[in-house]
């Protein structure tokens, strides 16, 4: 039996602001606010309620039968709460229905997986905190920001306890292997990986509208007849795109939605199911190991990440940035750790591309990958200043992790110290308390107990006394 995981991804870019040399060490506040409160309300408004509302009506009209996966960046779960809770109201209306799945990703959507182990770490924990508090379930599956993944990656994923990770379907990966079977990581082989079908998820993704493609216009019965004319032995296919597909790089007037709400009704009737990436790693035996000893990801023909680290500009500001990675993450200031996040985003580095690619590169403010360099280096030597001035860079790392385990240490020790005296103090009170009832007890018993009436006799021999 034919199964269909179907997965979009949530994300939403940090614009940040022009900024200047001379900014530097004036102006420590580095984003347009406007322009991230409109392009995040414009896609709320265009694709993600309209998709998800699409979503739900599915579920509601097939019961259990169709299910749907999401991940969310730490980054863009932010901008939704400042400019557009109302998509993460119905993302928890999804939720409810036991029919949705959300999974794990670094939590600033970047590239921290190819510089520095611990710090990835951390950014997946962060992310996975934020998905448990607003869905009540820590992940179990990981998706990487635009599907990075490497045998080294797996490992460091399946490290962290994770079960299962999406990558791509790319060709020179798998050669003749096909993308409908789960294969598992080349060096931690209880790590399962689920492989994206290139061609059925860009059909939706990307050619879905253009009507000079050869498949245009795409019906959903001869989408689904494509996938039940697969080899029977291949019944894993993985559809996954991003939210933004639905309604921003396919219009809603291109019907969309339309062919997304007839998916599940014509897959019945082919007698294919629907099911989320940890019932799928549950469900299905890897069928051997992926070799995967270069990095992969979803971007662009390559394959690769030369959209993020393919020129010189891109590799220095790269390395600048995570030059600092150790000292951030032993600082902790919440204030720095919040601009990492947003300085780490992929975009960031995407922007400085000078390759040339079928997808159209929208560079905001931008006018060319040096401009996106020189505005991205004015902000980071702010930044690496920022990070410098509250640890001097004198004091080098092992000293600076040692200072600070023994700041905290001691400030554990204080605050173990201010419980103890709370706890006394309580105690005391509560002590005083019972002493100071149990002498009003007594006293109250002393003032109700009858007055002693002296015997007769003894009162008759005082009498004779005094006679």
């Amino acid at each position: 039996m034919k199964t269909i995981c179907l997965y979009f991804e949530i994300h939403q870019i940090i614009h940040l602001k022009r900024y200047r040399f001379f900014d530097i060490g004036t102006d420590h506040y580095y984003y347009d606010d406007y322009e991230n409160e409109r392009s995040i309300s414009d896609i709320a408004e265009r694709s993600y309620m309209p998709a998800l509302n699409t979503l739900l009506d599915m579920i509601r009209d097939n019961g259990k039968y169709f299910k749907v996966a999401f991940s969310l960046s730490g980054t863009g779960i932010e901008q939704l709460e400042l400019h557009a809770p109302q998509v993460l109201d119905k993302l928890q209306e999804l939720n409810e229905t036991g029919c949705v799945e959300f999974l794990a990703e670094p939590y600033s959507h970047g590239l921290s997986s190819l510089a520095n182990e611990e710090t990835f770490a951390l950014d997946v924990k962060k992310q996975c905190a934020k998905i448990e508090e607003y869905f009540g379930k820590k992940p179990t599956v990981l998706r990487n920001s635009s599907l990075i993944y490497s045998d080294d990656i797996g490992g460091q994923v399946a490290a962290m306890g994770f079960k299962g990770m999406l990558t791509e379907g790319a060709k020179h990966v798998l050669g003749w292997k096909s993308p409908h079977y789960v294969y598992n990581c080349n060096i931690a082989p209880n790590l399962k990986l689920l492989l994206r079908d290139v061609e059925l998820s860009d059909d939706i993704s990307l050619r879905f509208a253009n009507s000079d493609w050869a498949g245009y216009p795409l019906f959903a019965d001869t989408y689904i007849n494509t996938i039940a004319s697969l080899p029977q032995e291949e019944q894993i296919i993985n559809i996954f795109m991003e939210l933004s597909a639905l309604g921003i790089a396919q219009p809603l007037s291109s019907n969309i939605l339309e062919f997304l709400r007839a998916l599940p009704t014509c897959a019945k009737d082919k007698g294919i199911t629907f099911a989320t990436p940890t019932e799928i790693c549950k469900m299905t035996k890897s069928v051997g190991s992926l070799d995967v000893p270069d990095t992969l990801s979803w971007v662009d023909e390559e394959r690769d990440v030369s959209c993020w680290l393919g020129n010189a500009m891109q590799r220095e500001a790269f390395n600048k940035l995570y030059s600092v990675a150790d000292r951030v993450r032993i600082a902790n200031d919440p204030r720095i750790n919040q601009d990492w996040d947003y300085l780490q985003a992929s975009n960031n580095f995407r922007f400085m591309t000078t390759k040339p690619s079928n997808v159209g590169l929208d560079r905001g403010i931008y006018s060319d990958p040096f401009d996106a360099f020189t505005n991205y280096m004015n902000i980071l030597g702010d930044f690496i200043n920022r990070v410098n001035s509250l640890y001097p860079d004198d004091i080098d790392n092992d000293e600076l992790n040692s200072l600070l385990t023994t700041i905290k240490n001691q400030g554990d020790e204080i605050e173990m110290k201010d419980k103890e005296i709370i706890r006394l103090k309580t105690k005391l009170e509560k002590l005083e308390a019972a002493d100071e009832k149990s002498k009003a007890t007594a006293k109250k018993s002393a003032a109700k107990k009858p007055a002693v009436k002296k015997p007769a006799a003894k009162k008759a021999v005082k009498e004779e006394a005094k006679d």
